[in-house]
């Protein structure tokens, strides 16, 4: 177990060893056996952490909130549409000034583009630790959440399973192509074998795929990528499809919509999962999912949908 890690950035989990992630997992999953045990373990009281939204959210709001009021300390919810902050606040404002008021800084901020140098740059100028909450490039503590769920399903060490992060089919708006990139850079860090299936106009950033084959290689795991749907099912332990936009291929929405409109069939469904390892993968999904689109009701509220 790694020590002496307060006041560390968590914007993406490259930027971290793979000892100090293991550490994050340790004390997460001490926390959690705490909570299931009624345990107290305020062990932020009194600490106030902001949060700094530029986009709308369900899960990750919550998740925070609740995970600081069991950790003892107050949230300052910060909404871009009721306050300053996306059209009169620098990133260096944000962060000397907030970073004084606060013990923490959490940022959603997805804006293609943007989002990710909005966050460097307050953390830049912040004397307290900033936590992105999701940018156009990264969701970290998404993908912390995905691999320490496939750990309590197949055991911390995961060197061999086959996980398959998959582009699928939504209706709804071009999501960020930040959960996917995320959940590839950790799964490769731990030996998985780690597929991308995606059409060729729904690419990741190419450095996002270069350090995922490189931290495979390292780790002992392998990267592959796949054009074919079907094909990245095949005996895969996990299945992680998702829908993201074409922000590499055109950053039109509308354009990027009718793009996709040529892979409605790219949706995760029972025979599908059928091709997965003896029938038996586990689906996975960040949410909000687009039911019977991306996925059908029949996986996502089936035994294997995790």
């Amino acid at each position: 177990m790694q020590t002496y890690m307060a006041g560390r950035d968590m914007i993406t989990t490259q930027e971290w060893t793979k000892d100090e992630l293991e550490t994050v997992f340790d004390v997460a999953y001490d926390l959690k056996r705490r909570r299931a045990l009624g345990e107290p373990h305020a062990l932020l009281r009194d600490k106030v952490l902001a949060m700094l939204f530029f986009f709308s959210s369900t899960r990750t709001r919550v998740s925070f909130e609740a995970g600081m009021a069991q950790l003892g300390g107050p949230t300052g919810f910060i909404d871009s549409t009721t306050t300053h902050i996306k059209h009169r606040g620098t990133g260096k404002e944000i962060g000397e000034i907030i970073g004084r008021y606060t013990d923490g800084i959490a940022i959603r901020q997805v804006d293609w583009g943007v989002g990710n140098a909005y966050i460097r740059g307050v953390a830049e100028h912040s004397r307290s630790p900033v936590l992105n909450m999701q940018c156009d490039y990264y969701h970290p503590f998404q993908a912390l959440a995905d691999m320490m769920t496939i750990f309590e399903k197949f055991g911390r060490d995961v060197r061999g399973k086959t996980l398959n992060v998959s582009y699928a089919y939504a209706s709804s708006y071009q999501k960020p192509m930040s959960a996917p990139q995320s959940l590839l850079l950790l799964a490769s860090r731990f030996g998985m074998n780690v597929r991308l299936t995606r059409p060729p106009e729904f690419k990741l950033m190419d450095d996002i795929v270069e350090q995922t084959r490189e931290n495979a290689k390292r780790s002992g795991g392998s990267f592959e990528i796949l054009d074919d749907f079907d094909a990245g099912f095949q005996d895969a332990d996990v299945v992680y499809a998702k829908a993201w936009g074409a922000m590499l291929t055109t950053t039109d929405q509308e354009e990027s919509a009718r793009i996709g409109a040529k892979y409605t069939d790219w949706i995760t469904d029972e025979r599908r999962m059928g091709l997965t390892r003896n029938g038996e993968g586990l689906y996975m999904h960040p949410l909000p999912a687009d039911r019977n689109i991306e996925v059908t009701d029949a996986v996502i509220d089936g035994p294997n949908s995790v």
